[in-house]
């Protein structure tokens, strides 16, 4: 997608193709941050209300991901369900959860003098993963840049990814990485 004047399609060349890739118990960790203008507090609920995640992230929940305990989610309505798991939530600084039987996710806030950082700590077995999940997440944050500054503007998954530039920035991601 072109059109500059999209604020997705802005969000998204706002940011270069940044990333770390490790390896952490035989496992391994990619980790993406992003600076944002808004407290915390104002964060939280788009990381663990299932209607707000809804709006940005492929990760949509049965349940908040508000306490330690099972739930399931689903990208969009009618896929068939994934098992998912709490296993520590401290809002609003951080939540860590499974996101089908081997993803784990960190989503860590701390603030700062302007808002709050975002981290988030994907960890993975499969290493030829890391751009796919350097670009999913690459877009999925910009959507949520957008929607805590009060836009509403649809979720990019599936196909739509494509639309914008998924594919050159899973090249991006690769190629840093490598």
């Amino acid at each position: 997608m072109t059109d500059t004047t999209d604020p997705v399609t802005a969000e998204i060349a706002a940011h270069d193709a940044t990333a770390t890739l490790a390896q952490a118990g035989g496992r391994w960790v990619l980790s993406m941050t992003r600076d944002l203008p808004y407290p915390a507090e104002r964060v939280w609920p788009k990381l663990t209300e299932p209607g707000e995640l809804g709006k940005w992230s492929p990760v949509v929940p049965s349940r908040p991901l508000t306490s330690v305990g099972p739930a399931t989610t689903r990208e969009n309505p009618g896929e068939e369900s994934i098992d998912a798991e709490v296993l520590a939530c401290d809002p609003p600084r951080e939540l860590v959860h499974r996101w089908g039987p081997e993803q784990l996710l960190r989503w860590t806030l701390t603030p700062t003098a302007e808002g709050c950082r975002l981290t988030l700590a994907h960890t993975f077995d499969d290493r030829s993963e890391c751009g796919m999940y350097g670009a999913g997440w690459h877009l999925c944050l910009a959507v949520l840049v957008v929607v805590l500054g009060g836009q509403d503007v649809p979720r990019i998954t599936g196909e739509r990814a494509g639309d914008y530039g998924w594919a050159a920035l899973r090249d991006r991601y690769d190629a840093r990485l490598a």
